[in-house]
């Protein structure tokens, strides 16, 4: 099992039950999952990007990714109902806190000029969301073996109810923010 599995349920619940006097340990705030999210615009004209993308997903988060799919049509952006757009992966339990430790301690400081993630970046329901412009800051991603530089979409969705139950959580994880 991760480290930051071990310290959550043992540092992480004792610290948030003093800081926001909850009565009950149940209503500790706790990281419900984690959702990548890709998108692969270029997949309409060539499907080899989407094969790409779903290679260099599954090998940052451990597990196969599904592939997504447009709900509307678009003439604008040459885009059909049901045309793949996408893939994304859904991470809980154990897979979820490697994930997330690897993030954190590995990916995050090998960004260039890297300061901290943004503090205003939660969506007022306790849920953080983090954009990275580069799949290669990944050490599971081969430099040599990338066709196209991607970003992608890491959401931490969380049980808290505030945005500030939220920032207390990920900062008692390790997350580096921003001053």
């Amino acid at each position: 099992m991760a480290r930051l599995a071990e310290i959550y349920k043992n540092e992480i619940i004792s610290a948030m039950m003093d800081k926001f006097s909850y009565e009950n340990v149940m209503q500790v705030p706790k990281l419900e999952k984690i959702v990548l999210n890709m998108g692969v615009g270029d997949a309409k004209d060539n499907a080899k990007n989407l094969e790409q993308a779903v290679k260099e997903l599954e090998a940052i988060a451990g597990q196969k990714p599904i592939i997504t799919k447009a709900k509307k049509s678009v003439s604008n952006f040459k885009l059909r109902e049901n045309m793949p757009i996408g893939v994304k992966v859904t991470l809980r339990g154990s897979k979820m806190f490697d994930f997330a430790e690897r993030l954190i301690n590995i990916s995050l400081p090998r960004v260039r000029d890297f300061r901290g993630v943004k503090q205003n970046s939660f969506d007022g329901r306790g849920n953080y969301a983090i954009g990275v412009k580069e799949q290669m800051i990944f050490p599971e991603i081969d430099y040599d073996k990338v066709e196209k530089v991607r970003g992608m979409d890491i959401v931490f969705v969380t049980t808290a109810n505030t945005d500030e139950e939220c920032r207390e959580l990920l900062r008692l994880m390790g997350m580096p923010f921003s001053k």
